[in-house]
């Protein structure tokens, strides 16, 4: 596999106050990239810079060797699409304006959209099982629901690269499964490249191929869940006891949470 995205000695943060320390990085396409660390290591700010959301200090990132700090916006719209963890819309939009949303990079200036694009924004919308709330306005669904929609736009978009920060975080489990289940068919089937940032270790070992964990905004350790998600590692950085079995079914790492309390 070749590299879609590096990074190199990439700083970066808010205001004066550095987050991402020095990372290196590469991401090769067709990677199921997933981002773990605790609270206050970096995750969401690696995340933002690599999606040009923020600017970096020092260092940059490059996709297919062009800066991206210097591409075109609407190019890179086109082969990125990013679903920020804060899914929360002021407007009220219906469901279906914000899914063809996603379209707008593809559009030339004041077109308008065509019977492909509201094939695609269907699509989409089949695929996170968001189709029924086709006509609600974004602003009367729940955290869930909207988290699905907002996925939905972004794959309307048909990127090639598809960041995500906690996907996960506002879906009950039958829905965590589904989106997860999604993200792992599309990037089998459709070389969909993910770079996802999440919380659970248990679901970064079972849907990633590579996981990178963080510490103090820096790596601490990268490479397949085998190789990252030990109980050493998990308790260097998380100073917490656990015990790392594998799963029955799938013999990838499972994590066992040891509560300090007898």
């Amino acid at each position: 596999m070749d590299t879609l995205i590096k990074i190199d000695s990439l700083c970066g943060g808010y205001g004066k106050e550095t987050v991402i320390k020095d990372v290196s990085l590469e991401i090769k396409r067709s990677d199921f990239l997933g981002i773990i660390g605790p609270n206050g290591s970096g995750k969401s700010t690696l995340l933002k810079l690599m999606s040009r959301v923020l600017t970096p200090i020092k260092g940059k990132v490059t996709l297919e060797e062009k800066d991206i700090a210097k591409m075109d916006l609407k190019e890179f719209c086109q082969r990125v699409a990013f679903v920020p963890q804060d899914t929360l819309i002021s407007f009220s939009f219906n469901v279906w304006e914000i899914v063809l949303m996603g379209r707008i990079p593809h559009l030339r200036r004041l077109q308008l959209e065509t019977k492909k694009d509201f094939s695609i924004a269907e699509y989409a919308l089949s695929l996170t099982d968001t189709l029924y709330l086709k006509e609600r306005q974004i602003d009367t669904l729940s955290a869930g629901e909207r988290q699905r929609v907002i996925m939905a736009k972004a794959l309307t978009q048909q990127p090639g690269l598809l960041f995500l920060d906690e996907p996960t975080s506002h879906l009950d489990i039958g829905h965590q499964i589904q989106i997860l289940d999604l993200l792992r068919r599309l990037n089998r089937e459709k070389n969909l490249t993910i770079v996802m940032v999440i919380h659970d270790l248990n679901l970064a070992s079972e849907y990633c191929n590579r996981t990178v964990l963080l510490n103090e905004g820096k790596i601490f350790k990268e490479g397949t869940p085998s190789e990252v998600l030990t109980y050493q590692n998990i308790e260097a950085v998380y100073k917490t006891v656990v015990v790392v079995s594998n799963n029955p079914i799938t013999s990838k790492p499972y994590i066992i949470l040891v509560s300090g309390v007898k």
